[in-house]
């Protein structure tokens, strides 16, 4: 059981900001800007590369999540941004789908 799967369950705690029957949001722990929260799907997908035709409509879900929960913290008049990492190279370290939203400063790039 990965970390957000543990979080879903509620084993572990976590402050969620946004929660329906498919995702659910919540603050990063180890911020990297002054808002950052992560979207995840309920549904265990490991990574955006193992994500499937059936899994279409919970990806649009995800990002319209993202959207709704940038707005309801204020991201929306300034901007933010979104990052899926994929695998060791792309810096993913949870094997868990989700959506980084980052905003609050003014974003660099290219990133990292």
């Amino acid at each position: 059981m990965t970390l957000f799967e543990k979080i879903i369950a509620r084993q572990i705690p976590a402050d969620i900001i946004h929660e329906d029957a498919q995702a659910i949001a919540f603050r990063d722990i180890h911020p990297q800007a002054p808002a950052h929260i992560l979207v995840i799907p309920k549904k265990p997908i490991a990574r955006i590369a193992q994500a499937q035709e059936e899994d279409a409509a919970l990806l649009g879900h995800l990002l319209l999540t993202a959207r709704t929960v940038a707005a309801q913290c204020g991201l929306a008049q300034t901007g933010y941004r979104l990052v899926i990492n994929n695998g060791a190279d792309g810096g993913e370290s949870v094997p868990h789908l989700h959506i980084h939203i980052l905003g609050g400063r003014q974003m660099n790039w290219p990133p990292g």
